[in-house]
Protein backbone atom coordinates (compact mmCIF):
# COMPACT_ATOMS: atom_id res chain seq x y z
CA UNK A 1 0.00 0.00 0.00
CA UNK A 2 1.34 3.42 -0.96
CA UNK A 3 1.76 6.05 1.79
CA UNK A 4 -0.79 8.86 1.68
CA UNK A 5 0.01 12.49 1.01
CA UNK A 6 -2.28 15.52 0.75
CA UNK A 7 -2.41 17.79 -2.27
CA UNK A 8 -3.94 21.21 -1.66
CA UNK A 9 -5.40 22.93 -4.71
CA UNK A 10 -7.51 25.80 -6.01
CA UNK A 11 -8.77 25.80 -9.59
CA UNK A 12 -7.53 29.35 -10.04
CA UNK A 13 -3.94 28.06 -10.14
CA UNK A 14 -2.35 27.27 -13.53
CA UNK A 15 0.67 25.92 -11.65
CA UNK A 16 -1.58 23.23 -10.22
CA UNK A 17 -2.56 22.29 -13.77
CA UNK A 18 1.10 21.66 -14.57
CA UNK A 19 1.59 19.59 -11.43
CA UNK A 20 -1.46 17.48 -12.22
CA UNK A 21 -0.16 16.79 -15.71
CA UNK A 22 3.26 15.73 -14.42
CA UNK A 23 2.30 13.90 -11.24
CA UNK A 24 2.72 10.40 -12.63
CA UNK A 25 6.03 9.64 -10.87
CA UNK A 26 4.54 10.82 -7.57
CA UNK A 27 1.50 8.55 -7.83
CA UNK A 28 3.75 5.58 -8.38
CA UNK A 29 4.96 6.11 -4.81
CA UNK A 30 2.20 8.02 -3.01
CA UNK A 31 -1.57 7.95 -2.74
CA UNK A 32 -2.57 11.59 -3.25
CA UNK A 33 -5.57 12.84 -1.28
CA UNK A 34 -6.89 16.07 -2.83
CA UNK A 35 -8.09 18.82 -0.50
CA UNK A 36 -9.73 21.95 -1.92
CA UNK A 37 -8.80 25.31 -0.42
CA UNK A 38 -9.66 28.91 -1.27
CA UNK A 39 -6.38 30.50 -2.33
CA UNK A 40 -7.32 34.15 -1.56
CA UNK A 41 -8.25 33.13 1.98
CA UNK A 42 -5.02 31.16 2.33
CA UNK A 43 -2.96 34.11 1.14
CA UNK A 44 -4.72 36.46 3.55
CA UNK A 45 -4.07 34.14 6.47
CA UNK A 46 -0.36 34.10 5.64
CA UNK A 47 -0.27 37.89 5.04
CA UNK A 48 0.68 37.20 1.44
CA UNK A 49 -0.51 38.37 -1.97
CA UNK A 50 -0.92 36.52 -5.24
CA UNK A 51 1.40 36.98 -8.24
CA UNK A 52 -1.37 38.69 -10.21
CA UNK A 53 -1.31 41.59 -7.75
CA UNK A 54 2.21 42.54 -8.84
CA UNK A 55 2.09 43.43 -12.56
CA UNK A 56 5.68 42.43 -13.36
CA UNK A 57 5.32 39.18 -11.42
CA UNK A 58 2.05 38.43 -13.20
CA UNK A 59 3.70 38.98 -16.58
CA UNK A 60 6.64 36.73 -15.73
CA UNK A 61 4.47 34.04 -14.15
CA UNK A 62 2.08 33.84 -17.08
CA UNK A 63 4.91 33.75 -19.61
CA UNK A 64 6.64 31.04 -17.60
CA UNK A 65 3.46 28.96 -17.62
CA UNK A 66 3.24 29.10 -21.41
CA UNK A 67 6.95 28.29 -21.71
CA UNK A 68 6.78 25.36 -19.32
CA UNK A 69 3.66 23.92 -20.92
CA UNK A 70 5.28 24.08 -24.35
CA UNK A 71 8.44 22.42 -23.03
CA UNK A 72 6.37 19.62 -21.49
CA UNK A 73 4.05 19.43 -24.51
CA UNK A 74 1.03 20.02 -22.27
CA UNK A 75 -2.06 21.62 -23.83
CA UNK A 76 -2.38 25.00 -22.14
CA UNK A 77 -4.55 28.07 -22.60
CA UNK A 78 -5.54 30.78 -20.15
CA UNK A 79 -9.24 31.53 -19.78
CA UNK A 80 -10.37 34.96 -21.07
CA UNK A 81 -10.07 36.50 -17.60
CA UNK A 82 -7.54 35.52 -14.96
CA UNK A 83 -7.55 35.57 -12.05
CA UNK A 84 -11.26 34.85 -11.93
CA UNK A 85 -13.27 34.24 -8.78
CA UNK A 86 -12.79 30.62 -7.80
CA UNK A 87 -15.22 30.64 -4.88
CA UNK A 88 -18.19 28.99 -6.67
CA UNK A 89 -16.21 26.24 -8.46
CA UNK A 90 -14.22 25.52 -5.31
CA UNK A 91 -17.39 25.23 -3.26
CA UNK A 92 -18.72 22.83 -5.88
CA UNK A 93 -15.57 20.71 -5.79
CA UNK A 94 -15.72 20.76 -1.99
CA UNK A 95 -19.31 19.55 -2.13
CA UNK A 96 -18.65 16.59 -4.43
CA UNK A 97 -15.29 15.57 -2.88
CA UNK A 98 -13.85 14.64 -6.29
CA UNK A 99 -11.23 12.04 -7.06
CA UNK A 100 -8.08 12.97 -8.96
CA UNK A 101 -9.61 12.06 -12.31
CA UNK A 102 -12.45 14.51 -11.77
CA UNK A 103 -10.04 17.21 -10.68
CA UNK A 104 -8.14 16.62 -13.92
CA UNK A 105 -11.35 17.29 -15.83
CA UNK A 106 -11.95 20.51 -13.91
CA UNK A 107 -8.47 21.85 -14.58
CA UNK A 108 -8.59 20.75 -18.22
CA UNK A 109 -11.74 22.82 -18.67
CA UNK A 110 -10.00 25.92 -17.37
CA UNK A 111 -6.38 25.58 -18.49
CA UNK A 112 -6.42 23.17 -21.43
CA UNK A 113 -9.58 24.55 -23.04
CA UNK A 114 -9.18 28.09 -21.68
CA UNK A 115 -12.72 28.47 -20.32
CA UNK A 116 -14.07 30.42 -17.35
CA UNK A 117 -16.07 28.15 -15.01
CA UNK A 118 -18.18 31.06 -13.80
CA UNK A 119 -19.11 32.32 -17.27
CA UNK A 120 -19.76 28.78 -18.51
CA UNK A 121 -21.12 27.22 -15.34
CA UNK A 122 -23.37 24.62 -16.99
CA UNK A 123 -20.58 23.45 -19.29
CA UNK A 124 -18.16 23.29 -16.36
CA UNK A 125 -20.56 21.13 -14.39
CA UNK A 126 -21.01 18.79 -17.33
CA UNK A 127 -17.24 18.60 -17.82
CA UNK A 128 -16.82 17.18 -14.32
CA UNK A 129 -19.71 14.76 -14.67
CA UNK A 130 -22.57 16.73 -13.13
CA UNK A 131 -25.85 17.84 -14.70
CA UNK A 132 -25.65 21.19 -16.44
CA UNK A 133 -28.51 22.34 -14.24
CA UNK A 134 -26.39 22.03 -11.09
CA UNK A 135 -26.65 25.35 -9.20
CA UNK A 136 -23.76 27.24 -7.69
CA UNK A 137 -23.47 26.03 -4.08
CA UNK A 138 -24.96 28.26 -1.40
CA UNK A 139 -25.19 25.71 1.40
CA UNK A 140 -23.67 26.99 4.64
CA UNK A 141 -22.16 23.59 5.42
CA UNK A 142 -20.23 23.56 2.14
CA UNK A 143 -19.02 27.13 2.71
CA UNK A 144 -17.89 26.17 6.19
CA UNK A 145 -16.08 23.06 4.96
CA UNK A 146 -14.05 25.02 2.39
CA UNK A 147 -13.21 27.62 5.02
CA UNK A 148 -12.17 24.87 7.44
CA UNK A 149 -9.95 23.24 4.81
CA UNK A 150 -8.29 26.58 4.15
CA UNK A 151 -7.76 27.36 7.83
CA UNK A 152 -6.35 23.90 8.52
CA UNK A 153 -3.96 24.23 5.60
CA UNK A 154 -2.79 27.62 6.85
CA UNK A 155 -2.23 26.14 10.31
CA UNK A 156 0.13 23.61 8.74
CA UNK A 157 2.08 26.45 7.15
CA UNK A 158 0.74 25.95 3.64
CA UNK A 159 1.34 29.24 1.83
CA UNK A 160 0.18 28.57 -1.73
CA UNK A 161 -1.05 26.05 -4.27
CA UNK A 162 -0.29 23.52 -5.45
CA UNK A 163 1.21 22.07 -2.30
CA UNK A 164 1.80 18.44 -1.46
CA UNK A 165 2.05 17.80 2.27
CA UNK A 166 3.87 14.60 3.20
CA UNK A 167 5.30 13.55 6.56
CA UNK A 168 4.96 17.09 7.92
CA UNK A 169 6.91 18.51 4.99
CA UNK A 170 5.69 21.09 2.49
CA UNK A 171 6.43 20.63 -1.21
CA UNK A 172 5.19 23.69 -3.07
CA UNK A 173 4.71 24.03 -6.81
CA UNK A 174 5.31 21.78 -9.79
CA UNK A 175 9.05 22.43 -9.46
CA UNK A 176 9.17 20.48 -6.19
CA UNK A 177 8.32 17.09 -7.70
CA UNK A 178 11.91 15.87 -7.89
CA UNK A 179 12.63 17.01 -4.34
CA UNK A 180 9.57 15.16 -3.08
CA UNK A 181 10.61 12.00 -4.93
CA UNK A 182 14.08 12.22 -3.38
CA UNK A 183 12.55 12.66 0.07
CA UNK A 184 10.36 9.59 -0.43
CA UNK A 185 13.45 7.55 -1.28
CA UNK A 186 15.62 9.21 1.38
CA UNK A 187 13.49 9.85 4.49
CA UNK A 188 16.48 11.40 6.30
CA UNK A 189 17.21 13.81 3.46
CA UNK A 190 16.52 16.97 5.45
CA UNK A 191 18.55 15.72 8.40
CA UNK A 192 21.73 16.03 6.37
CA UNK A 193 24.15 18.76 7.58
CA UNK A 194 23.68 21.08 4.61
CA UNK A 195 19.92 21.25 5.12
CA UNK A 196 20.23 21.71 8.88
CA UNK A 197 22.75 24.50 8.38
CA UNK A 198 20.47 26.26 5.91
CA UNK A 199 17.48 26.09 8.25
CA UNK A 200 19.60 27.30 11.17
CA UNK A 201 20.50 30.51 9.33
CA UNK A 202 19.37 33.53 11.33
CA UNK A 203 16.39 35.39 9.94
CA UNK A 204 16.76 39.07 10.95
CA UNK A 205 13.19 39.79 9.79
CA UNK A 206 11.88 37.75 12.71
CA UNK A 207 13.85 39.57 15.39
CA UNK A 208 11.74 41.01 18.19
Amino acid sequence: MRPQATIYYDIISPFTHILLKTRGPIEQKLDLRPVPVFLPGLLRSQKNIGPAEIPSKREFSYASMVWRAEKLKIPFKFPPRHPFSSIAPMRLLTAIDPDMATIDKAFNFVFSDGRDPNEEWSAFCEAIGLPGSTPKPTDDAIKAKLTKNTEEAAALGIFGVPTIYFKERIFFGADSIDMLLDFIDQPNLFDEPAYKAALATENPLLRR
